[in-house]
């Protein structure tokens, strides 16, 4: 198992921007797909977006395409998720989340790595 460490969630006004990190441990880190996932208050953990080992293939929510890039430095064993003209509606709390082998679907049950979460609050 790997360990992850998210930050960079915080307060921002609707229209703008966020970076979130995710640190992982271990030497195994280009290994894994990772994912972000994200959780509103009284909603269920939903799917963001994924990358591939190498970075070459991403996924995306079609709530999030266009707006969100998630990246990855196997060198530093950290992901990414660029978050831009954000809405209220993505407020949450961000989960990183990590998976031995390919990417399959978007399914929280896939992923057996999970970091901790950083609350990501948009002001209308």
């Amino acid at each position: 198992q790997v360990q992850l460490v998210e930050s960079g969630g915080e307060l921002v006004q609707a229209g703008g921007s966020l970076r979130l990190s995710c640190a992982a441990s271990g030497r195994t880190f280009s290994t894994y797909t990772m994912a972000w996932f994200r959780q509103a208050p009284g909603t269920e953990r939903e799917f963001a977006a994924a990358i591939s080992f190498s970075g070459r293939n991403t996924y995306y929510a079609d709530s999030v395409k266009g707006r969100f890039t998630i990246s990855r430095d196997n060198a530093k064993n950290t992901v990414y998720l660029q978050m831009n003209s954000l809405k209220p509606e993505d407020t949450a709390v961000y989960y990183c989340a990590a998976k031995r082998g390919p990417y399959s679907n978007g399914r929280a049950s896939d992923f057996g790595s999970w970091g901790q979460g950083t609350q990501v609050t948009v002001s209308s």
